[in-house]
């Protein structure tokens, strides 16, 4: 009884705060253009959490702020008096973005606000802004980034070639220094390095429901050979809908693939309670749901504005980054109940099955909220 305990536990920590979760925190994408005499950034934002005031830092969604309920109030507003909160709310607003020229502060102007339509409030929205600010003579690289509490922000250099930086930055960085003449390039390893870090982070601690799935064909068995036939089916799968859906070939609306993962979940669980080992099905099951889980990744990369030239490095970082997050998910599992209880006869009774229809009920409750919401 303790055992099935320790293992519920364990699971409850992975999903239980994602029954609310309806508000992802998203990446903003600044991009910086130079004149002579002044600078502009064009930011793609979601405009609600900073007219709040939120915190983000260290949060995965923004219900976890104390501040939710106001930014849960301002996502029913309409767009136009969402414009008008921001631009009320700039000077405060202003505060939390710096850009600097050498050591000296740049002071930056609202120009314009742009909030775009959104019909389901359950749904972040994008808001344009662009600001101006009017620069130093003396030419010295610039510095460009935002508060931790406005959560992650890429900037990108317009201007140069393919190469062209592209910083993800986190927790208050500041991107590289940025020249007003030419542009700053990235090598490969850069960006790979990089993509495997973000790639990693949307498995842990952020991809719960593909934490959930991976689980799943975990709890069939704990023996090596079927959990590396489920694990590398499923890899192949996922790895080619994310490469063809991140370069455009392929597009799935994320209403229709949301719910189908959440179902995926829910059958590879239900299937653990009826069967000990890999029927000759299951291959080709997983290797379908794979396809669907490699589309819900592809929608996660495409907020992260890679630059073309650095595409495909990104790509294969980002993919990296899943593999290693899974294998680490599967090696905590291992560590907590396999190689204590695996070899126990009464471990499928006591733990594989109670632990399968509690992932059961997870994911089908995803599924409605996915279907409704």
């Amino acid at each position: 009884m303790l055992t099935q305990l320790g293992v519920m536990s364990m699971l409850a920590m992975f999903t239980m705060s994602s029954f609310a979760s309806a508000h992802e925190i998203r990446p903003a994408i600044a991009d910086v253009a130079f004149e002579e005499d002044a600078i502009e950034l064009s930011i793609r934002l979601t405009a609600e959490p900073l007219i709040a005031g939120l915190d983000l830092e260290g949060l995965q969604d923004t219900n976890d702020a104390p501040e939710a309920d106001k930014y849960d109030a301002l996502r029913s507003l309409t767009p136009n008096l969402v414009a008008d909160a921001f631009r009320a709310a700039w000077p405060e607003i202003a505060q939390r973005i710096t850009v600097l020229s050498g050591e000296a502060p740049v002071e930056l102007e609202l120009m314009q606000v742009d909030v775009v339509f959104q019909p389901n409030a359950e749904l972040p929205r994008d808001t344009n802004v662009i600001l101006r600010g009017a620069l130093p003579s003396d030419q010295s690289d610039l510095r460009i980034g935002w508060d931790a509490a406005n959560g992650p922000i890429i900037v990108r250099q317009a201007g140069g070639d393919e190469a062209s930086y592209a910083g993800y930055l986190a927790n208050g960085e500041l991107s590289d220094p940025l020249p007003r003449a030419g542009a700053v390039t990235e090598s490969a390893v850069a960006v790979f390095l990089r993509y495997i870090g973000v790639g990693f982070d949307h498995i842990i601690p952020k991809g719960l429901d593909h934490i959930l799935f991976v689980l799943g064909l975990f709890f069939l068995s704990v023996h090596l050979r079927p959990l590396i036939t489920q694990v590398t089916v499923f890899t192949v799968a996922h790895t080619i809908t994310l490469a063809l859906a991140s370069l455009g070939y392929v597009a799935v609306n994320p209403a229709i693939v949301e719910p189908l993962i959440a179902a995926s979940i829910v059958y590879v669980a239900v299937e653990n309670i009826f069967t000990s080992r890999v029927t000759w099905w299951r291959p080709v099951i997983i290797f379908a749901f794979g396809l669907l889980h490699g589309l819900g990744f592809a929608s996660v990369l495409g907020e992260f504005g890679l630059a073309p030239g650095r595409f495909v490095v990104g790509l294969i970082g980002f993919n990296v980054g899943v593999e290693v997050g899974q294998l680490a998910v599967i090696a905590l599992a291992f560590l907590a109940v396999g190689l204590w209880f695996g070899k126990k006869p009464w471990y499928r009774a006591r733990i594989s099955i109670p632990a399968s229809v509690f992932i059961a009920i997870v994911g089908a409750y995803w599924a409605i909220e996915r279907v409704f919401l």
